[in-house]
């Protein structure tokens, strides 16, 4: 229940109505999308109703998703006054103790968060960070008995490396950027510019430009820098330590789906501990712009400075996060700009090809995704650059170039359910090889049993080979799987109709009609209404 303050300031005018006004009105903001405005109607109604936990906790959310550090902040006060404050909040809390120095609160909290537990595997790295500022240093140990272990050992060894690094202990920090940048495999950019940016700053110039691969665009200012000794790096401080391995953190929660939400939180969390910070912008861009919230991505990846060290991360950042946004001319444009600098590499053909199929210029992304192979040797090229350029062929009407393009991606990766069932697939669209295209999909539903997709070529390859009976429980256990995926309920509807379960199918041709679009709502709803006939069958 919404209440207003007893004490109110001299000379203020009280209205009664005036917090629930506001909360209303945010609500119907944040139903909307319309953050801006939600965030300024939470501020309203937690000004004139700072005792109501609804208000705080909905105003706490709002304000960290929007980057609205002052309003988190006074959010989480509140419910942490109240003892309802969520458990990432603690996060914020600490973070803004490390950014004060205030070690002792920091340890405060960071113990209260290991009893409230969910990031209690953190706590290692957190107080390694604390012990840092106060000047009596231990390095962070993750003991193996420990059930979190696995978990925290993921982080740790980047933070010993910065750590040593900014003691100056280039012996210790060695190893450790080894095993971090190998853990971190082909998302390790960022964190490569991060740590040749503490070598050349601990004058260990060499070393630095090893971690920087020669002709690559995305290291080259960070090369040409280091060639010219234009290089000040000061050491990471302990609050710019947390923000990382929040960053960090925010990934691997927001890889999945369900932790999106989550992920969002995290990494703006990230971005109030170090407002400064390229890898806290390039996460909270990357994890705004595929959870919705893509202008407050747009706004994080123009943070990052395009002529620093991270400007080239930024700016494919910006491409991705404009895409989201529905700027997609704009996106276009500087993702071709990205796509021509020399040295541009795969990453930016890809990137660049999968904007443009997105927006059905398929022989411009079958281009792009060719390109995107041109710097692979003999026996070095991904079958992933395959399967995009053959899928952009296909997409594109390009049905004999598109099957030769896949069928090498099969032959390099037999035992790639996609690949498999791409190429398969296809081929039962265009009744073409239908007992191998059918050997094809049942090898790929073998290896991944539980994907919806897979499940559903096998169970329309056995529909079109004849196999009626066959098709029906495949198709049923695809639907179960997919429930709002229009092809798969389609083709369920048909298989039912063909075996005579004829009100089932029109139940699954109306669930399709839900989410089709196209030629294909067209097709569905006339299938809904006359029953199927050879003109209404699916592709």
């Amino acid at each position: 229940m919404l209440t207003v303050p007893v004490a109110v300031p001299a000379g203020a005018s009280v209205d009664p109505q005036g917090a629930l006004h506001a909360y209303a009105r945010a609500r119907l903001a944040d139903g909307d999308g319309a953050m801006g405005l939600a965030v300024d109607s939470y501020r309203a109604a937690l000004a004139l109703d700072p005792d109501s936990v609804e208000v705080a906790r909905r105003s706490y959310v709002q304000a960290v998703e929007s980057g609205d550090r002052v309003l988190a902040l006074r959010s989480a006060r509140l419910l942490d006054d109240q003892g309802a404050l969520p458990r990432d909040g603690t996060l914020l809390l600490i973070g803004e103790a490390l950014g004060r120095k205030d070690w002792t609160g920091a340890r405060t909290l960071t113990a209260r968060m290991v009893e409230e537990g969910n990031f209690s595997f953190l706590a290692p790295i957190i107080t390694s960070w604390i012990s840092l500022g106060e000047g009596r240093y231990g390095a962070p140990v993750v003991a193996g008995q420990d059930r979190f272990a696995a978990l925290a050992q993921r982080y740790v060894d980047e933070h010993v490396a910065l750590q040593a690094l900014g003691r100056g202990d280039l012996t210790a920090a060695v190893p450790a950027i080894r095993r971090a940048i190998s853990l971190r495999g082909g998302e390790s950019a960022a964190l490569r510019v991060t740590l040749a940016a503490q070598l050349a700053g601990r004058g260990a110039k060499a070393e630095a430009l090893m971690l920087l691969p020669a002709g690559e665009a995305i290291y080259a200012r960070a090369r040409a820098d280091l060639a010219r000794g234009k290089v000040k790096a000061a050491a990471i401080t302990p609050v710019q330590g947390y923000a990382r391995l929040l960053s960090r953190l925010a990934v691997d929660v927001a890889s999945d789906p369900s932790g999106s939400a989550m992920g969002i939180r995290l990494a703006r969390t990230a971005t109030f501990a170090d407002p400064g910070g390229a890898e806290a912008q390039l996460v909270a861009a990357r994890l705004l712009s595929a959870g919705g919230l893509a202008v407050g991505g747009v706004a994080e990846a123009r943070k990052v400075p395009v002529d620093g060290w991270y400007g080239a991360l930024g700016q494919a950042e910006l491409v991705d996060a404009l895409a989201a946004a529905g700027e997609t001319q704009t996106a276009l444009a500087l993702a071709r700009s990205l796509a021509a600098e020399p040295g541009a590499g795969s990453e930016r053909q890809v990137r660049l090809g999968r904007l443009l199929a997105d927006m059905d210029d398929f022989d411009g992304a079958a281009a792009a995704f060719r390109a995107a192979q041109a710097g692979y040797g003999e026996g070095e090229l991904p079958w992933a650059l395959l399967l995009f350029e053959g899928s952009a062929l296909e997409q594109g009407k390009r049905w004999d170039e598109a099957r030769v393009v896949l069928e090498r991606a099969a032959a390099l990766a037999p035992n790639e359910p996609m690949v498999l069932n791409y190429l398969g697939y296809a081929q039962i669209e265009r009744r073409q090889n239908v007992t191998a295209a059918l050997e094809l999909i049942r090898k790929a539903s073998a290896l991944k049993p539980q994907d919806a997709s897979i499940a559903d070529s096998l169970g329309w390859a056995h529909y079109v080979t004849g196999d009626v009976a066959g098709a029906v429980p495949v198709l049923e256990r695809a639907a179960a799987g997919a429930p709002g995926d229009a092809t798969i309920n389609e083709h369920l509807g048909d298989a039912l109709w063909s075996a005579g379960r004829r009100y089932e199918a029109r139940y699954a041709w109306a669930a399709a009609s839900l989410f089709a679009q196209g030629d294909g709502a067209a097709r569905i709803a006339a299938k809904v209404e006359q029953g199927l006939k050879p003109e209404y069958a699916a592709p």
